[in-house]
């Protein structure tokens, strides 16, 4: 017989974090006037890496023509757009299963004082959108040398 420990809140906490992942960004917090302006119908997943001289941005967009994004650069914040236009397909026999969801996307980030937004590079590859952010170089660390 295995002891298994006992947790009553468990089945209760669970069941909020799944309502909040399916409710999240659904429905903004009160008196949010801004957030109530539906602005997406997806959002891709980002990944953000910091590297010595630049950052790296890399956002998820399969299915996405180059063409359908835009990216720009306004007061230090870093918005990427797009859309997923959907696939026109008829079927005449049985039923039509779609998973995949299409339409716009919207991301906005806030830069850091350190980017140079003058030198911001975007480029698509293989469905993955790739955003380069250049450091300024007069924040680029320095090795100082300490004299005997």
């Amino acid at each position: 017989m295995t002891l298994t420990r006992y947790e009553p809140w468990a089945a209760l906490t669970r069941l909020q974090e799944d309502l909040n992942r399916l409710l999240e960004g659904r429905w903004p917090a009160f008196g949010d006037e801004e957030s109530r302006v539906v602005t997406s119908q997806w959002v891709p997943p980002v990944d953000i890496i910091e590297e010595s001289d630049r950052f790296v941005l890399r956002a998820d967009v399969p299915g996405v023509k180059p063409e359908d994004i835009e990216v720009t650069v306004e007061n230090g914040m870093l918005t990427i757009k797009g859309e997923r236009k959907e696939e026109h397909d008829e079927r005449k026999e049985g039923y039509r299963r779609i998973e995949r969801v299409h339409g716009t996307f919207y991301r906005r980030f806030s830069l850091p004082d350190t980017a140079d937004l003058d030198r911001i590079q975007a480029k698509d590859r293989n469905g993955v959108l790739e955003v380069v952010i250049p450091k300024k170089q007069e924040v680029q660390p320095r090795r100082i040398a300490v004299a005997a």
